[in-house]
Formats: C-alpha cells, sequence, structure tokens
C-alpha cells in the first residue's frame, strides 16, 4: 500500500496515508481498536473498496486499475477467512469447500483431488458430510479456512478468525493458519487478541485513527524453527492453556 487513504461518504477518514509492504511468504497480524481503519485496510486488499488516494498493489500491480470483470479473478487468488464464518448451511462439510472450486470452473476430478487434502490440513477429514449447524464453532472456523484455502491462494486474509472461540480452540486455528503459512502462502490476520499475537511472535502491524503507528518486526523465531506441534505446544504453554484436543 502506497499512501492509501479511504474517505468515506460523509468525510469519516478511514484510512489516512496508509503505506506498508507485506512480502511473500509473511505472517502479519493487524491490530488496533475498533473503528481504527483494519475492516478498511482488508476491504481495499479484495477491491472491495476503492482507495480515495493512493495505490494497492498487489504482486506488483496496481488492483484500482483492474476492471470490474477482472476483480473475480484477483479475488481468486486471495483467501478469505470471516468471523462469521460465512457457510452454506444446506451443504456438509465436504460440498462447502468444493463449491469454493465449482464457482470458479475447477474440473470434478480437480475437487476431489483438492478437497480431501484441505479438509486434513484443518483437521475436519472424519467430517465430510456433517453440515455446519452439526459443528462446533471452532470446526465451523476450521471449515471456513479450509474452503478459503483450498485452491492453495498465494494470500491469505483473515478477520478476527478467533474472536467468537475460546483459548484452546483459538489455538487450534493459529495452529491451521501457521501451518498453512508454511506452505508457502502469505498470511495476514486481524484480531484483538492481545495475547495471542504476542506469544506468536510475529510482525505486527498497528493501526490507530486510520494511521499505522506501529509496523514492529516478528521477534525471534526463524520460519523453519517450530513444527506446528510444537508451535501449538509452545502458545498452550505460554498462555497457560490445556490441551483438551488433538494436534492436527
Amino acid at each position: 500500500m502506497r499512501k492509501v487513504t479511504k474517505v468515506y461518504p460523509g468525510g469519516h477518514v478511514a484510512l489516512e496515508h496508509v503505506s506498508l509492504r507485506v512480502d511473500r511468504g509473511e505472517f502479519v497480524f493487524l491490530v488496533g481498536p475498533t473503528g481504527c481503519g483494519k475492516t478498511t485496510l482488508i476491504k481495499t486488499l479484495i477491491r472491495e473498496l476503492q482507495p480515495t488516494e493512493g495505490e494497492v498493489l498487489i504482486a506488483g500491480r496496481d488492483i484500482s486499475s483492474l476492471s470490474d470483470k477482472k476483480v473475480p479473478q484477483l479475488r481468486r487468488r486471495i483467501g478469505t477467512v470471516f468471523q462469521d464464518y460465512k457457510l452454506l448451511p444446506s451443504r456438509n462439510v465436504y460440498d462447502n469447500v468444493a463449491y469454493a472450486l465449482q464457482v470458479i470452473g475447477t474440473s470434478r476430478s480437480e475437487i476431489r483431488r483438492k478437497v480431501p487434502d484441505a479438509l486434513r490440513l484443518v483437521g475436519l477429514a472424519d467430517k465430510v458430510k456433517n453440515f455446519p449447524d452439526q459443528l462446533s464453532g471452532g470446526e465451523q472456523q476450521r471449515l471456513s479456512v479450509a474452503r478459503a484455502f483450498v485452491n492453495h491462494p498465494p494470500l491469505l486474509l483473515a478477520d478476527e478468525p478467533t474472536g467468537n472461540l475460546d483459548p484452546n480452540t483459538s489455538i487450534g486455528i493459529m495452529q491451521v493458519l501457521y501451518r498453512i503459512n508454511r506452505t508457502g502462502t502469505t498470511v495476514v490476520v486481524v484480531t484483538h487478541d492481545r495475547e495471542m499475537v504476542d506469544k506468536m511472535r510475529r510482525r505486527v502491524i498497528a493501526l490507530d485513527q486510520g494511521r499505522v503507528v506501529r509496523d514492529q518486526a516478528a521477534g525471534t523465531y526463524t520460519a523453519d524453527d517450530e513444527s506446528t506441534r510444537e508451535f501449538a505446544a509452545r502458545l498452550r504453554d505460554e498462555m497457560g492453556v490445556d490441551d483438551e484436543r488433538p494436534s492436527y
């Protein structure tokens, strides 16, 4: 983002001269108080909103210059995880994930290959025939993550993915996002969970009143220094959370 400003009708300034760069393969937290501009920033990345000023570049291309016809192509390369899950209640677990591929014209054989892989990644391989209302909140969020990742997007955006979940379930979701990041996908997580952010030891970008007020490097870790199991075990230990479920 290069000097991005977003002013809503009526004059509310949601983003003001925001400049930041996220490199391929990074895991970044976006934090800040309610109303600071986090959701607006995420919406500019998927071209749901256009900036009033400035440039938003993804893979080196200014997405503001995309024609409306090409916006769906952009969004196919960006996985998005919503706090309210946005699952299809009338479709089972398998079909919720398959639908994300069907709408972009993926072949049946590729769907049959990709969907089980995505469900194994998030620990839902044994829930394929369940419907969303038969899942716990954590399982619904895992399903949302599987659907966002099934097409292996280079960029994954997660908006408050642990917002309504208990600490142990939250760690499980972060473990899944960590695993996805280790496959090479860039992950940007919007969250209010300060303790989780502190323990994750990843880069933190903080917004306040539409401005970047903090951009803190990742801290003491290397990309390969923890397996996903070690990562989850460390978080549970540092946060004082008992392990009530198997690590996937």
